[in-house]
């Protein structure tokens, strides 16, 4: 094998990491809440994460969400994010944004009641958790 083949394939490589993170990043721009409901997410973060963790350790929810909301805390707690962190703005966009896609599928999978049971904050918090996820419709 000749030098040139490795330098092809280690382009090749990068390339694909470049396409798939691309990709990624449409898909997360075309998710994202619209208008001014972004900018409530971080407000909501630690009662987020609260209410992720208390959804992922509650058995009675079927094992699938219980998957997700494990594989979310993951992700959030690995330093690797698709836009890096120490981008301004948009470093925390990529995870606010992750956090919501989710809830809207563990809403629609285990229903609001559980959500609003296991929601530690306040009643302000939780009727934005509901304009940001779609829970109040």
């Amino acid at each position: 094998m000749t030098g040139s083949f490795w330098w092809d394939l280690l382009l090749g490589v990068a390339a694909g990491l470049l396409l798939a993170w691309l990709a990624l990043l449409v898909a997360l721009l075309l998710a994202r809440p619209r208008g001014a409901l972004l900018r409530e997410a971080p407000r909501l973060l630690p009662d987020l994460l609260r209410l992720v963790r208390r959804l992922a350790a509650d058995n009675s929810l079927p094992r699938g969400v219980r998957v997700r909301l494990a594989l979310l805390l993951a992700y959030l707690a690995i330093p690797i994010d698709v836009i890096p962190d120490f981008i301004p703005v948009l470093g925390y966009a990529d995870d606010a944004i992750l956090v919501i896609v989710v809830l809207r599928n563990v809403i629609r999978r285990a229903g609001p009641d559980a959500v609003r049971a296991h929601w530690p904050g306040t009643d302000n918090g939780l009727t934005a958790l509901a304009r940001l996820t779609g829970l109040d419709r």
